[in-house]
């Protein structure tokens, strides 16, 4: 007999108040309705008597939990509580159970950021899911991030309380498990390269591309400048950029392995220490990100221009969030970072 089964008793529908369904409960009105009236795991309440006596049901079977077993409305609210944190976050949301399941939603637009360990250490319990967004997300406000539910209708409490234990634990050794990131205004500069562009020869349109993707994180580009490719006069508009205190610099063009490239050279000409050229992504392998003192500067490459996804879109959200970017971040990219054909 499994541990459902013997949890059921028949009461009258009266006495069935607090108690929970087991099972779904049909209404049938002839020729206007058939359906779901109560689902399963529905706890009755005293007006819901009525509607059950309109059914025929003046008896129905009710669960009553043993102690050490917990409904899955229970079970799901207090993992969804685990993961979020005990203490009160305006940044983050529990829904309220439905059929079995809670969702954990973000109050603002920011960066998701999880733990994946302890998603899988919570995964590996049996008859419990964990389900989550990819950490680094960009989400906006109402945005779900984290389904908690127990696969049965009464799981072991003690499974549970494992999940709860694991939370503990993990945030003891100074992980953060679940927060949404807010992203900081910054203050952007921009240097278009080319001589075709310098010179007029054809329209800028990097410039605009650009701009839209940086106000779709809440921040603003204050000043674009253009330069002709000579390496020089890049490294004076990076360096005039930073006098005027703009918070990230984008120089964009000139990226490719071609002779007449220059922006990579003037990029480490200008002091900057180099994180990394290159990056295992594609689109967006060729993109450079560097510091000059704590100035990020990002080298962009041509496919930021007709590319909807890139290396970019996946490192600018983060330095907006007030993100320093290093080594293993970059080498962390090539693993579903395949987004080209």
């Amino acid at each position: 007999m499994s541990k459902d089964s013997s949890m059921l008793r028949e009461v009258k529908v009266e006495d069935a108040i607090g108690m929970i369904l087991p099972h779904d409960l049909t209404q049938i009105l002839p020729g206007e309705f058939k359906g779901r009236l109560f689902r399963k795991g529905h706890q009755v309440t005293e007006a819901d008597i009525p509607a059950l006596l309109s059914i025929g049901k003046e008896h129905i079977y009710v669960m009553e939990l043993q102690p050490g077993y917990l409904h899955e409305d229970e079970a799901a609210l207090r993992m969804a509580r685990a993961i979020a944190g005990t203490d009160k976050c305006s940044d983050l949301r529990l829904t309220e159970p439905h059929e079995g399941k809670v969702n954990v939603k973000s109050e603002i637009h920011g960066l998701v950021k999880i733990d994946k360990a302890f998603v899988d250490s919570v995964n590996a319990i049996d008859e419990v899911v964990l389900s989550t967004i990819r950490s680094n997300t960009v989400v906006q406000g109402g945005a779900s991030l984290v389904g908690t539910r127990v696969i049965p209708l009464i799981v072991d409490e003690a499974k549970v309380v494992e999940v709860e234990r694991l939370a503990a634990a993990r945030r003891a050794e100074g992980f953060t498990l679940l927060e949404v990131k807010p992203f900081r205004k910054l203050r952007v500069g921009v240097i278009t390269t080319g001589s075709e562009v310098f010179k007029g020869r054809i329209k800028d349109k990097f410039g605009p591309v650009v701009k839209e993707k940086v106000a779709q994180l809440g921040s603003e580009v204050v000043d674009q400048r253009f330069v002709s490719d000579d390496s020089e006069a890049i490294v004076g508009e990076i360096h005039a950029l930073q006098a005027l205190g703009v918070d990230l610099v984008l120089v964009t063009g000139g990226m490719s392995v071609d002779p007449d490239d220059r922006t990579p050279g003037a990029i480490r000409a200008a002091g900057a220490r180099v994180v990394s050229y290159g990056t295992p992504m594609l689109p967006g392998s060729m993109l450079m990100i560097a510091y000059l003192g704590d100035l990020p500067i990002m080298g962009l490459p041509g496919c930021v221009m007709h590319d909807p996804y890139t290396s970019f879109d996946v490192l600018l959200p983060r330095i907006c969030a007030g993100e320093e970017i290093v080594r293993s971040d970059i080498t962390e990219m090539g693993y579903g970072g395949f987004y080209q054909c």
